[in-house]
């Protein structure tokens, strides 16, 4: 039995659905016990408990061979992380206090930096989840290349508009498929102490490759054009920000290069146009 937070989520639900494939049971952890419903008709015990609540998480957490943990996705946190320091230590005592097998957190490439980005909030997490008395592993996935369809609507009129640039630099990107196939094969295989390991796609992509394979897949012209960097600020905070530097630094770091892996990061398969094709047939 594994329990899978962020199940109704895109990494979270494949993860479920991975283990499930190989035969494993699975606790659908979620807040909202509507959200459980699709996952109970798929056989899955469902277990409510939202990111707040420490005790319910660790309810959820008791009795398994493993958990699958990951962050409520946040653009714009406040400064410092405060969030996650709170979750962190949340996760942290509902491990202890439940001393599920193992337990697998979904970190991100760059998360061993101390350079301040927004990925710094998987550093926090490493940190305080790399003491606990269980076996835990950290997850380390590329860009995600499902990130690309915000850019279809602007893809099916003929250009889309990358924050990505310079247009040719190209980046480690993954698909969230295979991350959740990793993250299925690490919580059934199994490890002792402490594990990291990072993942990339068969090659690295820039957002000319997204303009092409989207082309491909739409079977029209598609090009692309740089959001200038003196922009961003305006418009991220036009869209709601209120702290958007973070988010821009990480951009910073993916385009000038300094956000990587540590180490050898292990090949996943699944091509970029392969993930852009997923992406347009499920939008029909």
């Amino acid at each position: 039995m594994y329990a899978i937070t962020g199940i109704t989520g895109q990494v979270g639900g494949a993860v479920a659905r991975a283990l499930l494939a190989g035969g494993a049971a699975v606790r659908a952890v979620v807040r909202d016990a509507a959200k459980g419903e699709p996952w109970r008709a798929l056989g899955c015990e469902v277990a409510l408990a939202g990111y707040d609540d420490g005790d319910a998480l660790a309810r959820a957490f008791k009795g398994v061979d493993g958990v699958f943990l990951m962050m409520p996705p946040d653009y714009d946190p406040a400064p410092g992380f405060p969030q996650i320091h709170a979750l962190a230590e949340r996760f942290r005592q509902a491990l202890e206090q439940a001393q599920p097998g193992r337990a697998l957190f979904l970190s991100t490439v760059g998360a061993h930096l101390a350079e301040p980005n927004l990925l710094n909030n998987a550093g926090l997490m490493e940190r305080a989840l790399g003491g606990v008395s269980i076996p835990v592993a950290f997850l380390r996935p590329a860009w995600f290349m499902e990130n690309a369809a915000w850019d279809l609507p602007a893809a099916r009129a003929g250009t889309i508009h990358s924050f990505l640039q310079p247009l040719d630099h190209r980046i480690p990107m993954v698909s969230t498929e295979d991350i959740g196939a990793a993250a299925a094969e690490l919580l059934l295989r199994g490890w002792n102490g402490r594990l990291v390991q990072e993942l990339e796609g068969p090659a690295r992509y820039g957002a000319e490759d997204i303009a092409r394979a989207y082309a491909a897949v739409l079977g029209q012209p598609v090009g692309a054009q740089a959001v200038p960097r003196e922009q961003w600020e305006a418009l991220f905070r036009q869209q709601g920000a209120q702290h958007p530097q973070p988010r821009m630094r990480m951009l910073d770091g993916f385009n000038q290069g300094w956000i990587d892996f540590e180490g050898a990061p292990r090949k996943a398969a699944t091509s970029l146009e392969t993930a852009l094709r997923r992406i347009v047939q499920r939008s029909a």
